[in-house]
């Protein structure tokens, strides 16, 4: 017979690390086929990204299947990367911890039953007392795996997926009513509140700071002694443009992310469509091409744009709206307070981190760097120590003395 303190220490918490590597399977679907858009239902079966091989599920186990096959497809032998290993252990761990800082404990348990009439111990009572602090874990689990999923993702493609960010809001306000106890309050409709306060605040926030940063830092300047190729081209239909300035290759999406960015180059040759023009100030839009004869040519005219020129300027983004989105999710799950300081922590470690390995690896500095997963990190040390941090902080500063 299962005792109930084996039942509690032992047996939920292995459930939870189980639980958590078959998520971290599922959330390997996920990062590979969200930014490649790909259903994430069909095929219901995963595949060898390489030979599309279909996986059995006898070689689908998490973590043991990767160990197993030495990660390798078991089809076409080609490596399976370390990643798909690393999501599955890395959520097993988070649910794992998630399940031990935050469900009752026993010996809390335990003196909530004794305080009970002898007949009223029973299993179901002890899942009473259990639900609020398991309804708690239960939405840290949703929001992890959605923190997990966007990491990966900004990683490898430096965006993070609508799905991801406003189903994500939408679900956190959802567990914020159902267990306020999540945002430390008790009636369900303080926890809406302060929900969408989170998500407000976190929106807002970061709102400002990308206004803000294209004005200060919204433009990247080339300029050269002796003129330079440049060209704009399609290299495929279905694909986007590329820009192409002195060796660097840009995407379309990258430069053109609002109405009213436009590149500007100083041209001392131009060539579209094989046909030589006026040289001069070509502008380009995101629609459209203005050249320095006031023609105006649409995009879907033009196949290639190509010549030599003095000085580009190209518009760019501080930072995408993406993790505007972001922090608004994290916010309806954690609250105002969690937003302000995942935003600090984010700037603090993102700064270190980025400006580390741009010396060490010599990147060059317009490189972007993803933001979204340092506002994971920042929301994950909140989940587990936020409070004491910033007490600790604050009684650096001197806040809080007498």
């Amino acid at each position: 017979m299962l005792l109930p303190e084996t039942f509690v220490t032992l047996f939920l918490p292995i459930a939870a690390v189980l639980m958590g590597c078959c998520v971290g399977s599922f959330l390997n679907v996920v990062i590979y086929r969200l930014p490649n858009d790909l259903s994430v239902n069909e095929p219901k079966r995963s595949f060898c990204p390489t030979c599309k091989y279909d996986i059995p599920w006898y070689q689908n186990l998490p973590i043991f299947s990767w160990i197993l096959l030495r990660g390798k497809c078991a089809s076409c032998k080609q490596s399976i990367a370390p990643r798909y290993l690393m999501v599955e252990a890395l959520t097993g761990v988070c649910f794992l911890a998630i399940w031990k800082t935050f469900v009752i404990d026993f010996d809390t348990l335990n003196s909530v039953l004794d305080a009970m009439e002898p007949e009223n111990r029973t299993v179901l009572a002890m899942l009473k007392v259990m639900a609020p602090s398991v309804g708690h874990v239960l939405a840290l689990w949703i929001l992890f795996a959605l923190l997990i999923s966007a990491t990966f993702i900004d990683f490898d493609h430096f965006i993070i997926p609508d799905s991801i960010t406003i189903g994500g809001l939408v679900v956190g306000v959802v567990a914020a009513t159902v267990v306020p106890g999540m945002l430390n309050e008790t009636v369900w409709y303080r926890g809406l509140l302060m929900s969408l306060i989170g998500a407000a605040t976190g929106y807002a926030l970061l709102w400002l700071v990308v206004n803000l940063g294209k004005l200060a830092f919204g433009r990247i300047k080339y300029e050269f002694e002796e003129p330079a190729v440049w060209k704009v081209h399609q290299p495929k239909d279905a694909d986007e443009p590329i820009i192409h300035v002195d060796g660097d290759d840009t995407g379309w999406t990258d430069v053109f992310y609002r109405p009213t960015d436009r590149m500007v180059i100083d041209a001392t040759e131009v060539v579209i469509n094989g046909e030589k023009r006026e040289p001069g100030r070509v502008v380009v839009f995101g629609d459209r091409f203005e050249l320095p004869d006031g023609e105006v040519l649409n995009l879907d005219d033009v196949k290639e744009v190509s010549g030599r020129c003095t000085k580009v300027v190209i518009p760019r983004e501080a930072m995408g709206f993406g993790d505007v989105k972001f922090i608004a999710m994290i916010g309806a799950f954690l609250g105002w307070q969690a937003v302000l300081f995942t935003v600090f922590a984010a700037s603090i470690i993102g700064a270190v981190i980025g400006v580390s390995q741009k010396l060490v690896s010599k990147e060059e500095w317009k490189r972007p760097i993803p933001f979204g997963p340092y506002l994971t990190l920042g929301a994950v040390l909140w989940v587990f120590a936020g409070p004491a941090l910033m007490f600790w902080y604050f009684g650096l500063l001197g806040f809080g003395r007498g």
